[in-house]
């Protein structure tokens, strides 16, 4: 690395000052140089305290020679316009899940940014969670042979606590419950694991709580090259976190100790064919920096990022479906 990668931290709420946060700690791969938020007065203070240039305006930042790239904390529905401004202005683009809320939409932020020599990085994560990129090796390698089925889950109740007006319970952002909050992380790693989906069935209901789009939601996915993935989410009972993927030669299941806004390690449990079961804890880690000096990296050409534009777009794909079919409450064909 000649010189960390300048970005723009766009969008200064929860996520936001998470991502900041964590860049403070980061090598020197990467800085934030500018932070954008509309609303100035919540991120005032600590932006001075940082010493990082403030400004209500997108363009601002899009404008600025320092800003190599941009990062995407803000609600689902815009990123479209805002990955096309950012590429229009030469700049390379992270951007917090989901990527957009159409297969189309996928497409056109992944064409935008591949035609015009920009990395595009994705807010997944998990991916960057040691025991989860041990499984991810573990089964490219073999190691747990054919996969069978992935179940899963990701719920918290933070968001009881939301005023009903918070964009992230509004159906242009989130119409299915958690799944755009918590349950696209596993849709992922389902695909990264399994491949595009096929079909999926979801169901989304209100079972103890006011919110507006729903507060408990299921998918169950079937995949083209066959294996199914079992997702569900809650934003209405206590934090909960597990990945579990079944193998003909062994399987794994990993469960969070804490939520990823602060990591407190992994518990993971394991077998293979003929062997023992067993458990392992695995201290603490920071994805949420790994994944964007991961970023940084690819932006400057020292390695490439792994969440490939396929990936991207299937993932979306498969969400697209899910949306569907917690309207329909019927089996939906993935696109």
């Amino acid at each position: 690395m000649s010189r960390p990668v300048g970005v723009a931290l766009v969008g200064m709420g929860w996520w936001g000052k998470k991502i900041l946060s964590v860049l403070g700690a980061a090598p020197i791969d990467i800085r934030v140089v500018r932070a954008v938020e509309p609303n100035l007065e919540t991120a005032r203070a600590l932006c001075a305290e940082k010493g990082i240039p403030l400004t209500a305006e997108y363009a601002d930042a899009l404008a600025d020679p320092e800003v190599e790239a941009v990062v995407l904390a803000t609600p689902h529905a815009v990123h479209g316009a805002q990955i096309e401004a950012a590429v229009a202005a030469r700049k390379h683009v992270f951007c917090e899940k989901p990527l957009a809320l159409t297969k189309a939409g996928a497409e056109g932020a992944v064409r935008l940014c591949r035609d015009a020599g920009l990395v595009l990085g994705m807010g997944h994560e998990r991916r960057w969670e040691p025991p989860i990129a041990e499984l991810l090796a573990k089964t490219d390698a073999g190691e747990l042979g054919r996969i069978h089925q992935i179940e899963a889950n990701f719920s918290h109740d933070r968001f009881l606590a939301l005023d009903r007006d918070n964009w992230r319970l509004k159906a242009e952002h989130a119409p299915a419950g958690g799944m755009t909050t918590t349950g696209i992380h596993l849709l992922d790693l389902s695909v990264r694991l399994l491949g595009p989906g096929e079909s999926v069935w979801c169901v989304c209901e209100h079972l103890s709580s006011d919110l507006p789009q729903g507060d408990t939601v299921a998918a169950y996915i079937k995949f083209r090259g066959g294996g199914t993935s079992y997702v569900s989410a809650s934003l209405a009972n206590p934090f909960m976190s597990r990945f579990a993927v079944y193998g003909s030669k062994g399987w794994i299941d990993i469960r969070d100790k804490a939520h990823v806004e602060a990591p407190d390690g992994w518990i993971v449990t394991s077998a293979k064919a003929g062997g023992p079961i067993t458990s392992t804890e695995i201290p603490p880690a920071e994805p949420v920096k790994d994944n964007l000096v991961s970023f940084a990296r690819a932006v400057r050409g020292v390695e490439g990022y792994p969440i490939t534009a396929e990936q991207l777009v299937n993932d979306i794909a498969l969400l697209e479906a899910v949306f569907a079919s917690a309207r329909s409450g019927k089996i939906e064909t993935v696109a």
